[in-house]
């Protein structure tokens, strides 16, 4: 899943190649990409691009005096910029692709998705905070004002385990799967430890390990082609996704524990004093 870094980046690269530019038509695909009906996604069309903003995991193009879209590529969705598109009308069917953004230059973007469980959601509206996604998100982490009295504040009384917390849009925008398990092996930190039980000294350190893991997320990312930013994700990740293989820290083996649609990942000697946490599929957890 694309998180706050990768779709930082496809807001940079957006920004280069829409802002300005007119959009002479919109071709949906897949229907049920489709999340809302007024206005028409046809009300794009005609509209130049003021503008592309990131909020969380959402990508939010803004167009002169028109409507905002918004995308959120949930799991298995991707934006393939295309210069020039395909000639012809994209066809439905069983394909990958879900929509088309054309470009009065000839150039435009596809929406895609993989797989059979359909999660990619586009919304047209005339105000972000209208897509109920965008409305409930709590602070971006790399905010100017979200500094480390705003994280404790957020945290104080929070008891879920730190790896739930981080994952929720609600609390913190824009952390994922990925991106949590990459900031509790740089905080040494288990993933199942109480947001509610830090002290102030490890406070201090998950915030510095949430702010220097996106920030060096995002700089890896910036001006990687759209194509390129899941092998540049995948090549800087440290523990998540790499059960099996050796901690880059201290050697150790990189171990998983497996949800019903997920999993997590983590070293035991950096994070866990050397315990492996039991799998959830056992229903039994080591603290």
């Amino acid at each position: 899943m694309p998180e706050l870094p990768e779709v930082e980046a496809l807001r940079e690269f957006l920004t280069e190649h829409l802002t300005g530019h007119e959009i002479v038509r919109t071709l949906p695909v897949a229907i049920s990409v489709l999340k809302t009906y007024d206005p028409p996604l046809t009300a794009l069309d005609g509209h130049r691009v003021a503008a592309v903003h990131r909020r969380g995991k959402f990508l939010d193009v803004a167009t002169e005096g028109g409507p905002h879209l918004v995308t959120h590529l949930a799991r298995a969705g991707w934006l393939h910029w295309r210069e020039p598109l395909p000639d012809g009308l994209p066809r439905p069917g069983k394909g990958p692709l879900a929509l088309r953004v054309a470009l009065e230059t000839g150039a435009g973007f596809d929406l895609t998705e993989a797989g059979t469980q359909k999660r990619l959601a586009v919304y047209v509206v005339r105000d972000p905070q209208e897509v109920p996604g965008v409305a409930r998100l709590g602070p971006d982490p790399l905010a100017d004002d979200f500094d480390e009295a705003r994280f404790a504040a957020l945290l104080d009384g929070e008891r879920r385990r730190l790896k739930g917390a981080l994952r929720d849009q609600a609390l913190i925008a824009g952390v994922g799967n990925a991106y949590s398990d990459e900031i509790l092996h740089a905080a040494r930190m288990s993933p199942f430890k109480l947001a509610s039980s830090l002290t102030p000294e490890e406070t201090a350190t998950l915030y510095t390990a949430l702010r220097s893991t996106l920030s060096a997320a995002v700089a890896r990312s910036r001006g990687v082609a759209a194509g390129r930013l899941k092998a540049e994700k995948k090549s800087g990740l440290r523990v998540h996704g790499r059960t099996g293989e050796p901690c880059p820290v201290c050697g150790d083996t990189v171990r998983e524990v497996a949800f019903s649609d997920s999993s997590l990942q983590y070293c035991p000697t950096c994070q866990t004093g050397g315990r492996p946490l039991a799998d959830r599929r056992l229903s039994r957890l080591l603290k």
